[in-house]
């Protein structure tokens, strides 16, 4: 039986755990108190079934679903509190209760990861996806802008070391905040940015955006990149597809090249129509890669695997697609490859 001291000092880490938690989770400060709560009390629980011999865990009362990390910040307030209190607190008892808490943890766990589980089995399940595909999106995106600030020393000097190191960071951010994107486009189809008319933007101000996004990259693999614009620079289209289609195909080329250089690039066929091409001097595509290169879900020896190359890919084409194009690929292993598109893009 747990005295009612330690259950009092159990009970006063809990209001903490909820202090703590209200400053950093989107959820009611009092819905946080009253989960917090049933976890003292299933704990409590759990403590009284091992000082009986019976292994309840609590389990009674265990209805809906306790974050993990509750249980966490509630185990490491409640040692908090413990040291506070001093003297008068018995070790087996401590011990105890931290193993109750221990006890139930396991299996809030398990109701969770099911909860999950369930709610990807239904309906919502592609509402979820891009949820969590947004929720990666905004903090990685603030993660790629202060890494370029203190890449360009805004923050105080950088020395060599540290540069390529956060240059490192930047690719892996890059990596993932793009993946994120191609999440979201995935479920949502490459209409999202080809909605509405066409409007007047800069073919330039698009290329030249793609290359400072991915210079940090370029710089730490010591690889130069270099552009070539169109002579009319004006044009009526879809700046927002166009530049995603172009940073895909950018990263991916830097990705796949060690040695050389990356080069995107336009020209004019006639007075509307444009060539756009990426092409790099990496290690090429194999052959046995090219007839799957636009899925976005690759077999594997263990069945389907996800791509993420695949998926940027696949998206691409979907975006050109809709613009009435298509993406096309030459592609020679040790020497590099191309990937271009023609489209119409009248004079603004």
């Amino acid at each position: 039986m747990v005295s009612p001291s330690l259950q009092t000092l159990l009970f006063l880490a809990a209001e903490r755990a909820a202090n703590e938690l209200a400053s950093s989770e989107r959820t009611p400060a009092s819905e946080i108190r009253e989960t917090l709560s049933r976890l003292v009390r299933l704990g409590l629980a759990a403590s009284e079934g091992a000082s009986n011999g019976t292994h309840s865990g609590g389990r009674q009362e265990s209805q809906g679903v306790i974050p993990r990390h509750y249980a966490d910040v509630l185990r490491s307030a409640f040692l908090g509190v413990v040291a506070q209190a001093g003297a008068g607190i018995s070790g087996s008892e401590l011990a105890t209760m931290i193993a109750a808490i221990e006890a139930v943890q396991t299996p809030l766990t398990l109701e969770s990861r099911n909860e999950f589980t369930r709610h990807l089995a239904t309906a919502d399940a592609v509402n979820a996806v891009v949820e969590i595909a947004h929720d990666m999106r905004s903090p990685l995106t603030s993660i790629l802008f202060l890494v370029e600030t203190l890449r360009r020393g805004r923050s105080g000097p950088v020395t060599t070391v540290q540069e390529r190191q956060l240059g490192l960071i930047y690719g892996a951010a890059l990596g993932l905040n793009t993946l994120a994107c191609d999440v979201i486009d995935a479920v949502r189809g490459g209409q999202r940015l080809v909605d509405g008319r066409p409007i007047p933007f800069s073919i330039a101000e698009v290329m030249l955006g793609v290359c400072d996004t991915v210079r940090p990259i370029s710089e730490e693999k010591g690889l130069p990149i270099t552009h070539v614009l169109p002579g009319v620079d004006g044009r009526m289209g879809y700046p927002g597809a166009l530049s995603r289609v172009l940073l895909n195909l950018m990263t991916n080329a830097l990705k796949y090249t060690n040695e050389g250089s990356v080069t995107i690039g336009a020209t004019e066929l006639n007075e509307t129509r444009l060539s756009f091409w990426v092409s790099d001097t990496g290690q090429g595509i194999p052959a046995n890669v090219m007839s799957m290169l636009f899925d976005g879900f690759r077999p594997s020896a263990s069945g389907v695997r996800f791509s993420n190359a695949g998926l940027g890919l696949a998206i691409c084409q979907d975006f050109l697609r809709s613009m009435g194009t298509s993406l096309q690929v030459e592609s020679t292993p040790e020497t590099g490859t191309r990937f271009s598109f023609e489209i119409e893009l009248r004079r603004a």
